[in-house]
């Protein structure tokens, strides 16, 4: 039987989850990719488990991986995006806020994408119409909502907005304080949240088109009806970029005002 898209997705992401929850706790060789980053074993071997099951299902797609980057001809315009271990220095430090990402790419729309959570054993999964979090064989629906008040702001480079915008900015800002409680995992494993209403909202700089570690975040937040948007606002990887998922347009409109705050007027 010929399986569907999206569950290759979510047993592709299973299989990487499964890899980076037997290394856990261990001591582990470390590669350095550039300042103050760095994979790990665990993120060479996941990757390597996510791209087997691919390949076996799929062996005309291409493939962009985190860390082996791009393998494939594209002539069928279908390509996989993975990141295998987002938040490697969590995991590194033994912190168990780490995600594995999977996404499909038909052209230039994402169509499926399963996000694992290696330690709840979820998978936040889309088709492209439904969004699901699947637990012990069974799936529910993602249902956004903005109760908890709680709002992700991601810290990690690169800036490309700074010195105008610095995401870090927000923690200090009385407003965003007044209005809603800010964490920061420093995992996108915190936008597949968004979508799951277990947070209210998620802000970060950087242009994110065609990136591995929010491709599917992204697409379970817009299968779900969140707000999805760059930093002004504007249509998704357009302007000044940037990203702001919100639960619902109130939620996103009071986020939104406290980043244009930055900006020049």
């Amino acid at each position: 039987m010929t399986i569907t898209d999206h569950e290759l997705a979510i047993a592709a992401a299973q299989a990487g989850a499964e890899v980076v929850r037997s290394h856990y706790g261990t001591a582990l060789a470390r590669f350095a990719k550039g300042p103050g980053d760095f994979a790990t074993a665990a993120d060479v071997e996941a990757e390597q488990a996510i791209l087997a099951v691919l390949r076996a299902a799929r062996p005309d797609d291409t493939v962009v991986g985190e860390e082996s980057g791009r393998t494939g001809s594209a002539g069928n315009g279908r390509e996989w995006l993975v990141d295998p271990l987002c938040g490697t220095l969590n995991y590194a430090a033994r912190s168990m806020l780490v995600a594995v990402n999977v996404a499909l790419r038909s052209g230039p729309e994402t169509t499926v994408a399963a996000s694992a959570d290696p330690f709840s054993a979820e998978v936040f999964w889309t088709d492209g119409t439904r969004a699901r979090v699947r637990h012990d064989g069974v799936d529910a629906e993602l249902q956004p909502s903005a109760d908890s008040w709680l709002v992700d702001v991601n810290l990690d480079p690169p800036f490309p907005n700074d010195p105008a915008f610095r995401a870090v900015r927000l923690l200090a800002d009385r407003g965003f304080a007044e209005r809603f409680r800010p964490r920061v995992i420093s995992s996108t494993l915190a936008v597949a949240w968004v979508a799951a209403g277990r947070r209210a909202g998620y802000v970060t700089d950087g242009h994110l088109r065609d990136s591995v570690h929010f491709a599917s975040g992204i697409a379970l937040c817009r299968a779900a009806g969140c707000v999805v948007t760059g930093l002004h606002g504007q249509p998704l990887h357009t302007g000044v970029g940037g990203l702001v998922v919100a639960a619902d347009e109130q939620t996103h409109a009071a986020l939104l005002t406290v980043v244009e705050k930055q900006f020049p007027a």
